[in-house]
């Protein structure tokens, strides 16, 4: 099986509180991004190097900033509208951020209080669409 992840992140972790809310919170905002969850079971669900699961009696939900990638500006802004739809906070408008020249970004808070963001880089040339790993037959 081809796997395809990113160069510096393994995965994230993420332990929502209302699994069911929180599922539709990230169903909205990444469709906003163009991003489908394809992979999902019983209370779990992954997208890329997200991974997402109910937190248990014995465990908090976690707290981060995570921040999606968008391909435009105008994915940053249906991005945001997206999440206050779904039910997520307003914790930054869409707009220019002086991180660098062309960051364009919107902040929210997803249903367990976690900073999501969609940012912008502006026009940029990838070196790849993601890290391909095929698993390699052990050796004798």
């Amino acid at each position: 099986m081809t796997w395809h992840t990113g160069r510096l992140i393994d995965h994230v972790h993420l332990r929502a509180r209302n699994y069911m809310a929180t599922r539709y919170f990230y169903e909205k905002v990444l469709a906003a991004l163009d991003v489908k969850i394809e992979h999902a079971g019983e209370g779990w669900f992954q997208v890329d190097e997200l991974f997402v699961d109910g937190a248990d009696a014995r465990t908090l939900p976690t707290h981060v900033h995570l921040a999606f990638q968008a391909r435009s500006r105008d994915m940053v802004d249906a991005f945001h509208k997206a999440a206050l739809a779904a039910g997520g906070k307003d914790n930054g408008r869409p707009g220019e951020r002086d991180y660098h020249p062309g960051y364009y970004g919107a902040f929210v808070l997803d249903p367990d209080g976690n900073n999501i963001e969609a940012v912008y880089h502006g026009p940029v040339r990838r070196s790849a669409d993601s890290v391909r790993l095929d698993p390699v037959p052990p050796s004798n």
